[in-house]
């Protein structure tokens, strides 16, 4: 079941001056696309934006309900304006239940309080917030945790200690063991004394 559901309808008009009258109205124009023709479609922008704000919209599998009909989607693109706060387009691309789709998860470190270099006064500074996914529809995760309760003094933490759910790839790993990237590393802060 989608936690998040878009209610939105489908649009005939396009183009600039559509899509400045979409917005003047309280709409954001959007497209559909995927396994059947593309649609434009409008969303109301306040329902979304709200959306936008809650942990996990970004790597939900979201309803989208256009025009009375229900439909699996995800968030692909986001046209943002260049200097204020506002989306100008929506991207969504259609899933099938047996396609593999490609997301961004995010990343909770957890368990850094339990490391032993936590309680020697470490640091930990994360480098990646989201990590770019593949996997079925139905074993996406809301967020991928990552366990430091073992971390080390100066040791890194790369994409390849993420522990993944059964049927989760880490799309850069699947290039090779050489883009094994760096998302965050343990440290001891200036000025503490090592076992303090």
């Amino acid at each position: 079941m989608a936690k998040f559901t878009v209610n939105a309808v489908a649009r005939d008009d396009q183009g600039k001056g559509a899509s400045r009258r979409l917005r003047r109205e309280g709409l954001l124009p959007g497209i559909i696309y995927g396994s059947s023709e593309p649609k434009a479609i409008s969303v109301v922008a306040r329902d979304l934006y709200r959306m936008l704000l809650e942990d996990g919209f970004y790597s939900s599998i979201l309803n989208l309900n256009l025009d009375g009909k229900d439909e699996p989607v995800i968030i692909k693109d986001l046209q943002r304006h260049p200097s204020k706060p506002l989306v100008l387009h929506a991207d969504f691309q259609r899933i099938d239940d047996n396609q593999k789709i490609k997301l961004q998860v995010p990343l909770k470190f957890v368990n850094f309080e339990k490391s032993a270099a936590s309680k020697a006064a470490a640091k930990f500074a994360q480098e990646a917030s989201t990590v770019e996914i593949l996997c079925l529809p139905k074993d996406l995760p809301e967020v991928l945790e990552v366990d430091l309760s073992k971390i080390e003094m100066g040791q890194i933490a790369h994409l390849s200690d993420i522990v993944l759910p059964e049927g989760v790839e880490v799309v850069a790993l699947r290039r090779g063991s050489d883009h094994d990237q760096s998302i965050g590393y343990c440290y001891a802060p200036r000025g503490a004394k090592a076992g303090k």
